[in-house]
């Protein structure tokens, strides 16, 4: 696991219970506390701890058949050489970061394109404390595939160990159209929740809201389908569809990122489908916006 947040140390913890051989790249207080007493989990179904191996050092951690990347995108840039590391020793690299440059990025890193997979979560899950997380969604969904969409035994292999962890997992055959779903959601969420720095209940109520929310979608589509992303005809209904579904109080982690002053994945939501936009010549003044007011705050 490179990265011990919230989400990292939840699969991680999820996978060890499993029986699975899990080491944790951790630093920090975080670190201290995989080594006291590995990591503890809460779910609405109860309580477990999993003991498991810790270190700042890559070169302490044992190599393993698969690395997940669990860290925002904003420290990719950091933790790209120790990717690249881990990759050439011949792990497959899942990303399960926001976004939809990922895979290219690491790329421009130097890590190989072969060991990179697509991959994405979908769960509700918070740092507690250090080492302590807990899950606040009545799911955990996990999605993976080849960037090429072919089926492989390695992609299989992974995606049968989240599902002995209990974990609801799938292989895609379109991973890069699964990852440009999930962005269409969050980037919509974030920037409509950002502007108006309101939850989405409230959001959604409003008229206003609604339209703001309805032409972010709509622009990251447009994008996509300029870009030769097959999408449905209905993927902004669809979009609408998850934004009505999600409770009332919720605040996209953008939000609440923005909210307490510390960074924010900006630049690789609107900041990315204005930048897009400006390459393609397509009008994206939602996404624009957002870029310009949420970076100066």
């Amino acid at each position: 696991m490179l990265g011990a947040g919230a989400v990292g140390a939840y699969y991680g913890g999820q996978l060890a219970r499993a029986g699975h051989d899990v080491s944790f790249l951790a630093r920090g207080p975080n670190l201290d506390a995989l080594r006291a007493r590995g990591v503890e989990i809460r779910t609405p179904g109860g309580v477990f701890r999993a003991p498991v191996a810790a270190s700042d050092r890559i070169d302490d951690l044992a190599p393993a058949d698969c690395a997940i990347l669990a860290v925002k995108s904003y420290s990719l840039d950091e933790i790209a050489p120790v990717v690249r590391t881990v990759a050439e020793q011949g792990s497959a690299i899942l990303p399960f970061l926001n976004g939809i440059e990922t895979a290219e990025r690491l790329v421009e890193h130097g890590v190989p394109g072969a060991a990179l997979l697509g991959g994405l979560t979908q769960i509700s899950v918070v740092r507690a404390e250090p080492g302590v997380v807990e899950q606040r969604s009545p799911f955990q969904i996990v999605v993976l595939g080849e960037l090429d969409g072919s089926a492989t035994s390695r992609v299989a292999g992974i995606c049968a160990a989240f599902a002995e962890a209990g974990v609801d997992a799938r292989v895609s055959l379109e991973i890069r159209l699964d990852l440009w779903r999930k962005f269409d959601f969050i980037v919509t969420l974030a920037a409509a929740c950002g502007l108006a720095r309101l939850p989405v209940g409230e959001l959604r109520d409003d008229r206003l809201g609604r339209r703001l929310l309805e032409r972010a979608a709509r622009e990251v589509v447009e994008v996509a389908r300029a870009r030769g992303v097959i999408f449905p005809t209905d993927e902004v209904a669809r979009v609408m569809a998850l934004v009505d579904s999600l409770p009332a109080p919720m605040k996209p982690s953008f939000l609440v990122d923005l909210e307490s002053g510390g960074p924010t994945e900006l630049d690789i939501l609107s900041g990315a489908v204005s930048r897009f936009a400006e390459q393609l010549g397509i009008a994206t003044p939602v996404h624009d916006t957002a870029a310009l007011v949420l970076r100066s705050r």
